[in-house]
């Protein structure tokens, strides 16, 4: 089955009021996980400009609103590429407060809106880089590996640190969960099969969905990453997600559209890491 939001499973938004995610019986009463974020959310420091940080382009209401939005719907064609899709993150973490603009290169132009809230859940994306009053964060557009640059000053933003870093070798069939460096597990999963395989490279979760009427996953994580092949899929923009698996004979196979489906202890561990935490896949 499809949905708009993945590319295996149905799902659909959560009221605000779900957002704590608990298991009964390996069943997801409810997700977002926003207050594993908010535990350790600050204001971001840089509330005014940095003496000698570069200024923005002044952007308007209105002009804000004409942007692409950076959701997972959206493109950014003026968005720059990663310069570094298989490095490290930081483990910083950003959120904005109220729709913030993305811009091309610090005092370049914008090239985008960063939105409060994916998919129900609020937005929460990586740091990769950072100059004198500027972050440069992923984005969950297309095409993938799409950045942007995020002025600090002016207030508005918060910060959170996240230890946890998933790791997905797609020829190893297998995801390993690592909080600070210490494994909390590791899973065979399976994969895109040829012709829709698993995009490669750095990317984060992006949101947490609970499924309307859970069938074969109680939930739905989708990533900050697009299928590749696929330009659209059940209505949707082909987003990729990680979400579980009730017949364990697909893990160890390459089979999906370009999910990555995961075993329940797996899924388990997964659903307590935060928003915005770093994932990456590999070949």
């Amino acid at each position: 089955m499809r949905n708009q939001f993945g590319l295996d499973a149905p799902a659909r938004r959560l009221p605000r009021k779900t957002r704590p995610v608990q298991w009964t019986m390996a069943i997801v009463i409810a997700a977002l996980l926003a207050g594993c974020q908010a535990a350790s959310a600050r204001p971001r420091a840089g509330a005014l400009p940095s003496a000698g940080a570069v200024l923005p382009r002044h952007v308007s209401a209105a002009q804000l609103a004409m942007l692409p939005a950076a959701n997972t719907f959206g493109r950014s064609p003026g968005a720059p590429r990663d310069p570094d899709p298989f490095g490290p993150e930081s483990g910083t973490v950003l959120h904005p407060a109220a729709a913030r603009a993305v811009y091309a290169w610090p005092g370049g132009p914008a090239v985008a809106a960063l939105p409060v809230t994916e998919l129900g859940s609020p937005t929460w994306v990586p740091v990769v880089q950072s100059r004198l009053g500027w972050d440069r964060i992923l984005l969950p557009t297309r095409p993938n590996r799409s950045t942007g640059w995020v002025y600090l000053g002016g207030g508005g933003l918060r910060t959170a640190y996240s230890a946890y870093r998933v790791r997905i070798s797609l020829g190893a069939y297998r995801i390993t969960v690592l909080d600070a460096g210490r494994s909390l597990g590791s899973w065979t999963v399976a994969v895109g099969k040829a012709g829709t395989r698993t995009p490669t490279g750095r990317t984060f979760l992006l949101a947490s969905v609970v499924p309307n009427h859970p069938t074969y996953s109680p939930l739905i994580l989708p990533l900050g990453l697009h299928s590749d092949s696929l330009s659209t899929f059940g209505g949707g923009p082909g987003t990729v997600a990680l979400h579980g698996w009730p017949d364990p004979a697909v893990f160890g196979h390459a089979v999906s559209h370009g999910c990555v489906r995961v075993p329940s202890a797996a899924l388990r561990v997964l659903s307590r890491i935060p928003l915005g935490s770093s994932v990456m896949i590999t070949q």
